[in-house]
């Protein structure tokens, strides 16, 4: 699977985004700062997410972002997908045209099926698990720490 930097930065935009719902529209500037990824590279990908409507833009003072869809509606396969990510794990990009020197024109590799069968698994994975599942995680991780930094600091009843 090529999910490269792009891929994993959208989705952990996406999550920042969702964390913040509900208090008003998210500066790219505030998900740039807290998730230290360019400025530049988010206004790219929030293009894209945008145009497939997995966010809306706020115009004006007070501007910024909020999930155009709520976040149990948006998967992660979409948030990949929208940001042109490619889920393939096979040579030929599902072509079919996979073969090399040693193959005869036109055969597949003998393990096209194999990789094409884990991009369906894949794709199928990715399309199980919603926004709201990894925003549950991260707010489930963030009680877990600050229950542990209160034991720690002995403030536990």
């Amino acid at each position: 699977m090529r999910l490269t930097t792009k891929g994993r930065f959208a989705v952990t935009a996406m999550i920042d985004l969702a964390l913040r719902q509900g208090q008003g529209p998210v500066t790219l500037a505030g998900i740039s700062a807290r998730q230290e990824i360019s400025l530049s590279y988010l206004e790219q990908l929030f293009g894209k997410l945008r145009r497939h409507e997995i966010v809306e833009s706020v115009r004006g003072p007070g501007g910024g972002y909020n999930l155009a869809r709520r976040a149990e509606e948006v998967t992660v396969a979409d948030i990949i997908i929208a940001v042109d990510e490619p889920i393939d794990a096979t040579q030929c990009g599902g072509k079919e045209n996979c073969h090399g020197p040693e193959h005869q024109h036109g055969a597949r590799c003998m393990t096209h099926d194999l990789w094409a069968t884990l991009n369906t698994k894949m794709v199928d994975y990715l399309d199980s698990v919603s926004l709201k599942d990894l925003v549950d995680q991260q707010r489930l991780k963030n009680t877990e720490q600050s229950v542990v930094v209160v034991h720690r600091n002995h403030l536990v009843a």
